[in-house]
C-alpha cells in the first residue's frame, strides 16, 4: 500500500485503534499520526484513544489525542489500527462513516481485514514493525521512531517471543540509530511496575491454580479483589506472561470481572496450543500464542469452556509429537 497516495487530497484524516489500548496499539497509532502530520500537515488529522497507561506519557502527541470521541465531522480517510473495527469502542462509528476506510493489522484472527484498504500481516509480530514498511525515510524522525520502537517491544516481549525474526531486529537497530533513550523506554513502559501492580501481581500468582497436570495455569481476579487494591485494567498488564513463565505451562489464562457473570480473558502459550483458535470460538482474537477474548457467565463457567478446547489442542499435540 501506497500511504501517500491512499491519503491524496484528503481534508480529514482520522486514526484510533482498540479499547484498552497496548504498547503497540499505543505506538502504531501516535507513529502514524506523527508521520501523516508531517507527510500531509494541510490535513486535519484526529487521533481517538481511550486514555493509555502513564508509562507511555514520553511518546509525543498522546496530548492531542481525543478521548471524547467528540466529533461530528465525516473523515475522508479513517485508519483502524492493531484491531478489527467492532474492539474500537465509539471510533468505530467514525471508520464506518470514513469515505474511505483503511485497516493496518497483524492479528491472525483479522487475516482478510475490514477496511476498503487493508494490510493485515499475520506473520509481523506488531503493527509498528507494518507501519515502518509503509512509512517513506525522509519523513521518519526521532519522535516516530520511539514511538514505532515502543509498539515492537511490547508486542514481541522486548524481543523474546517467538513472533521476533531477523528483520523485526534490524528494524529496531535502524529506529535505535534516531538516538532515543531505548534502554530507559523498555525499563520504564514494559518492566517497571507501581507498588499496587506488584501487589495484585502477587495476589493473582499467589492464588493460581494449576491442571491438566500443571500444563495449564489460570487466575481470576474479581471486582472485589479490584476494589480492594483500587486497581484499574491497565494495573493487571503483565501478569499473564508472569503466569506462563511458570515451568511446565503450555498454556496460562488470566481473565478479570468487567461486570456482573462477565469476564476479560488473556492466553499466552508455547507451541503446545494455539491460542486464537480459542480465542476466535468465543468471539475474541490475537496471535498464536497470545490471544484473547470476552466471556459471559461465572468464573467456574469460564474456565470449564475454555478448558475443553485448550485440552482438545494439548491431546491432539501430544500425539503428533509422540508419532513423529
Amino acid at each position: 500500500m501506497d500511504l501517500a497516495k491512499e491519503c491524496a487530497g484528503a481534508k480529514r484524516i482520522g486514526i484510533s485503534t482498540h479499547i484498552r489500548p497496548d504498547g503497540d496499539a499505543v505506538g502504531s497509532s501516535a507513529a502514524l499520526y506523527l508521520y501523516l502530520k508531517k507527510r500531509f500537515p494541510e490535513a486535519e488529522l484526529k487521533l481517538f484513544m481511550e486514555t493509555p497507561p502513564d508509562c507511555f506519557g514520553y511518546i509525543q502527541c498522546l496530548s492531542d489525542m481525543d478521548s471524547e470521541y467528540a466529533y461530528e465531522e465525516v473523515f475522508d480517510v479513517f485508519f483502524a489500527l492493531d484491531t478489527v473495527p467492532e474492539r474500537m469502542g465509539a471510533a468505530e462509528a467514525f471508520f464506518y462513516a470514513a469515505k474511505k476506510k483503511i485497516n493496518i493489522d497483524h492479528h491472525i484472527s483479522n487475516q482478510n481485514g475490514s477496511g476498503d484498504v487493508n494490510v493485515v500481516k499475520p506473520e509481523v509480530g506488531s503493527t509498528s514493525e507494518v507501519l515502518y514498511g509503509l512509512f517513506e525515510e525522509a519523513y521518519l524522525d526521532k519522535d516516530i521512531a520511539m514511538a514505532l520502537y515502543t509498539g515492537i517491544i511490547h508486542d514481541t516481549g522486548v524481543f523474546q517471543y517467538s513472533n521476533t525474526t531477523p528483520e523485526t531486529m534490524r528494524i529496531a537497530a535502524r529506529l535505535m540509530e534516531f538516538g532515543f533513550p531505548f534502554h530507559k523506554i523498555i525499563e520504564e513502559s514494559f518492566y517497571q511496575k507501581t507498588y499496587r501492580q506488584n501487589q495484585i501481581l502477587g495476589r493473582a500468582l499467589m492464588e493460581s491454580i494449576c491442571f491438566m497436570d500443571g500444563k495449564c495455569i489460570v487466575s481470576c481476579v474479581d471486582k472485589k479483589m479490584m476494589e480492594f487494591y483500587d486497581a484499574k485494567p491497565s494495573d493487571l498488564d503483565g501478569i499473564v506472561n508472569q503466569l506462563r513463565n511458570m515451568k511446565g505451562v503450555c498454556c496460562a489464562v488470566f481473565m478479570y470481572e468487567t461486570d456482573l457473570l462477565e469476564y476479560k480473558v488473556s492466553m499466552r502459550s508455547n507451541e503446545m496450543v494455539d491460542v486464537s483458535k480459542v480465542a476466535s470460538y468465543f468471539g475474541g482474537g490475537g496471535h498464536m500464542r497470545a490471544a484473547g477474548c470476552t466471556m459471559k457467565g461465572t468464573a467456574h463457567d469460564v474456565i470449564n469452556n475454555l478448558s475443553l478446547h485448550i485440552e482438545e489442542q494439548l491431546k491432539e499435540n501430544e500425539v503428533c509429537t509422540t508419532e513423529s
